[in-house]
């Protein structure tokens, strides 16, 4: 899976995902992935797990922290830097053009039609992108995975515990779980 991309391809592709996408990150997500993983065939299925994973865990927005990752991962720190200059661009001329005419988009009847659509484009997104990192995480550890996603939901909808807390609480289990794992692997060789 060693295919090359240029600087320009990976600047426009970020540019154009960015530009195009209504949502943050976990809408984001599921294009980066598609157009990477399964069009540019150029990293695996695991691996953009792993950097979703890691976009999740880091500061600020999630897209930007992906775009960065998944550069990062092809092109190294040239990659991260173009996809980071990439997905702000378009965030930057969008609201710098909105602030110019604010007063027009906030009573236009099309405007905040189009945007009541999206918000329902975006819920679907975000039921896609769940559904497709179940798949992948179901395949590594089945069991695991099932334990920790039914934890995280009795967490999440039957506590008042803070969402941000019950993350970082799966993601310490994750790491409990992988040493642990891994210390027994070399145990037994």
């Amino acid at each position: 899976m060693k295919k090359e991309i240029s600087l320009w391809e990976l600047f426009f592709t970020f540019f154009k995902i960015n530009l195009f996408t209504f949502g943050g990150g976990y809408t984001i997500v599921p294009i980066i992935r598609d157009e990477f993983v399964e069009k540019k065939q150029l990293i695996g299925d695991e691996e953009m797990m792993d950097l979703i994973a890691l976009s999740q865990s880091g500061p600020g927005a999630m897209a930007i922290s992906c775009s960065l990752l998944t550069g990062y991962k092809i092109r190294g720190m040239t990659g991260a830097i173009t996809c980071v200059l990439a997905s702000t661009l378009p965030g930057v001329i969008i609201i710098f053009t909105i602030s110019q005419f604010y007063q027009a988009f906030r009573a236009n009847f099309y405007v905040n039609a189009a945007l009541a659509g999206i918000s329902g484009i975006v819920s679907a997104m975000l039921l896609v992108t769940v559904f497709n990192l179940g798949k992948t995480a179901l395949k590594r550890e089945r069991n695991l995975s099932i334990a920790m996603i039914a934890f995280a939901i009795v967490m999440g909808y039957f506590t008042n515990l803070n969402t941000g807390l019950v993350i970082i609480l799966m993601g310490l289990c994750g790491v409990l779980i992988s040493h642990y794992e891994r210390r027994k692997q070399r145990e037994e060789s």
